[in-house]
């Protein structure tokens, strides 16, 4: 009987878990084209009008069409400026006032207080207050993201800091570890995961309220673009906004899972059968 080398059987193994790897990933896609699928069927039926929602190849055509003449790139680069300026601003404030409240019980009551408060004020109501502060350029958009986003990460950090374990830092003062080493080593280390929760939140809720924003007497950005579709009843162009808003929002979550992975490698999650 032929025996299968060691070195073989390795080889297969890893090749099989790329395999699964892989195939793990592709499983996203399953939801998206079964729906894809059942709005076409719907559209040539006739069950979804096309003056209310365009077909799925419809939908396509016109957005071949923006990539053509460029009016896309030049919309979604506005766009992916506006959300990272703002996203960086708001997670760094939401970070920083988190550690502050978390760490020092002056801080929490200087700082949590006023941030509970104005965490139950929706970002889109501030919308006109915004716009006599800032005016109607590039200054409101990103402030309104700034401001949505800074309370997820606040809120997960902060509570991330105080739900630690009290025996970690029973074990730090037993090895005479420092203040400062308790927070480099312990405290914020044990935050992560918290803070990587809120910032999943904050990708989220940066894309939802940018798209209200870049209609406020905005003059780029996909928003933009889907308001002068409004005007003229292109629902096609309005859907291919929409849809990229979508991938938008996936991707970036997608960007902090691994970027989560990365950096949180010890922590074990629980995988679906």
């Amino acid at each position: 009987m032929t025996s299968i080398p060691i070195k073989r059987i390795g080889q297969l193994d890893i090749r099989g878990a790329a395999a699964r790897l892989r195939l793990d990933r592709l499983r996203i896609l399953i939801g998206p084209v079964v729906l894809v699928a059942l709005w076409q069927i719907g559209s040539a039926t006739g069950l979804i009008p096309e003056q209310t929602l365009a077909a799925p190849s419809t939908v396509i055509s016109a957005g071949a069409d923006l990539v053509e003449t460029g009016r896309l790139q030049e919309h979604l680069l506005v766009s992916l400026g506006r959300a990272a300026t703002g996203l960086t601003l708001g997670v760094l404030i939401g970070a920083v006032l988190a550690v502050v409240a978390g760490l020092f019980r002056f801080g929490e009551d200087l700082i949590d207080g006023p941030m509970q408060i104005l965490r139950a004020i929706p970002a889109l109501a501030l919308v006109p207050l915004a716009i006599v502060w800032f005016g109607i350029g590039e200054e409101v958009k990103v402030f309104l993201v700034v401001f949505a986003t800074a309370f997820p990460v606040y809120v997960n950090t902060h509570a991330a800091i105080r739900g630690l374990d009290p025996r970690y830092a029973e074990l730090a003062r037993t090895v005479e570890l420092g203040r400062l080493g308790l927070v480099r080593k312990v405290i914020l280390p044990g935050a992560l995961p918290g803070f990587f929760t809120g910032l999943r939140f904050a990708t989220a809720i940066s894309w939802l309220v940018l798209v209200v924003s870049e209609q406020i007497n905005a003059t780029s950005g996909i928003g933009f673009l889907m308001t002068q579709a409004r005007s003229f009843a292109q629902t096609d162009v309005i859907v291919v906004g929409l849809v990229v808003y979508g991938l938008l929002g996936l991707t970036s979550d997608r960007l902090v899972r691994y970027i989560e992975g990365r950096v949180l490698p010890w922590r074990r999650t629980f995988t679906a059968r």
